[in-house]
This record gives structure tokens, C-alpha cells and sequence, in this order.
């Protein structure tokens, strides 16, 4: 243990949220309380980013019709990927990849409009507003998981489409529907792997040392 290193009981926690998060798509109705839902979202706001852009947007979805309309456009693409899967069509159809109409709290993660101006760290790889973003996810969804709620990321939607929907700037990009919510239980697995859609890859087989392919003893 090092001088900066938390206490052990701090520690499991951190792991514990790691370990046990979940990408839910089961949620009751229960109400979310309002300070719960700020210290979430305040959480998603000190993620890392890059050059401190701070890319993220969030829009929080409390009209009844529009979030059929955003289900309506879920809907829509689940049938297109199902179709795109080919062979594994069926056992896709079978899947539950949303929980919009269910959950508490619907949020729209999005990036914002004018990036172009942020250059520092992006000159070269200007999708490190996107890896941004993700981060502020993580931060809310490890954050949501210790407050004993679940979410549920969903990003099978035309993107153009959901622009419209919500009157977002030409430039700014939807990039994930957050489906929020108090839940029964946690899956005890990643619901694709419960549902032997796949399996977590053996992290061996991801490791490499100094050069592609090249195995990390």
C-alpha cells in the first residue's frame, strides 16, 4: 500500500462497482430521487476528457411522447440489425436490448456542437471527443451501480433521426440513450452472456507486448 493508495474497505467498494455494473435492461417504475439523479450526472461531469473539453451533453427526457417517439426509432433499427445479423437473426429477436418505456430516467449522452475549435489532443485524433464522452458514461454508470440503480445504454438508433427528434445543432451527435432506473435485481452475469450471446474474452488474448501479436508473459 502507498501513501495515496485508499483503505482496503474503499478499495473493494471501487472493484465491487467495477465488477458487479451491469448494462440493465430490466427497470422498475420507482421514482428516482432528485438528488440521487444530480449527484449521477454530477459524476458523469468530472470524468476525464480531453484537452478538458468537457464534450458532454445531456438531454433528460420527461415528455411522454417523446419518449415513444425515441422507442419508435429504437424499434426501428432493432428490426434492421436483426435483418443485417443474418443467421443469428432469430436468436437476436429474441433478445431484450432496451428498457426506454420501463425506466425511470430517460438521457440523451451527446456530443457538442462547435468542436472543431478544440484542438488540443484532437489534432490528430479528433474522436478523443467521442472516448470523452464514454468516459462521463463509465463515471455514471460505476456511480449508478453504487447507489444500488441501474442503466442501460442503448445506441441502436439512426443518429440523424434522433438529431431531428430533439432540435439538436447540425454539428453536435447523439451518441448513446441512457435508460436509468431502480431495477429487481442485477443480472449476475452480462445479460449477453446469461443469454449465450457471447462470452468475456480471455484477457490473455488481449495482451500483448511491445508489437501487435506479440504475447505479454
Amino acid at each position: 500500500m502507498t501513501q495515496h493508495s485508499y483503505s482496503e474497505g474503499e478499495k473493494t467498494a471501487i472493484y465491487r462497482a467495477i465488477y458487479e455494473r451491469r448494462d440493465m435492461r430490466h427497470f422498475l417504475s420507482t421514482a428516482i430521487a432528485p438528488d440521487i439523479l444530480t449527484r449521477l450526472l454530477d459524476a458523469a461531469h468530472h470524468a476525464p476528457s480531453v484537452g478538458f473539453m468537457q464534450p458532454w451533453r445531456f438531454i433528460r427526457i420527461t415528455c411522454p411522447t417523446l419518449r415513444i417517439a425515441i422507442h419508435d426509432l429504437v424499434e426501428q433499427e432493432r428490426l434492421c440489425t436483426a435483418t443485417a445479423l443474418n443467421e443469428r437473426e432469430d436468436a437476436f429477436m429474441k433478445l431484450k436490448v432496451e428498457g426506454i418505456m420501463e425506466c425511470s430516467v430517460v438521457l440523451i449522452a451527446a456530443l457538442c456542437e462547435q468542436r472543431e475549435q478544440y484542438v488540443f489532443g484532437r489534432r490528430t485524433m479528433p474522436d478523443m471527443d467521442l472516448a470523452s464522452l464514454s468516459c462521463a458514461i463509465q463515471n455514471m454508470w460505476l456511480a449508478a451501480r453504487a447507489e444500488g440503480l441501474g442503466l442501460g445504454w442503448v445506441s441502436m438508433f439512426e443518429p440523424t433521426a434522433l438529431k431531428s427528434l430533439l432540435n439538436m445543432p447540425d454539428d453536435s451527435q447523439p451518441i448513446a440513450i441512457l435508460c436509468l432506473g431502480h431495477v429487481d435485481k442485477f443480472y449476475d452475469k452480462p445479460m449477453l452472456e446469461q443469454q449465450q450471446w457471447e462470452n468475456r474474452k480471455d484477457l490473455n488474448t488481449l495482451l500483448y507486448e511491445n508489437t501487435w501479436n506479440t504475447p505479454c508473459p
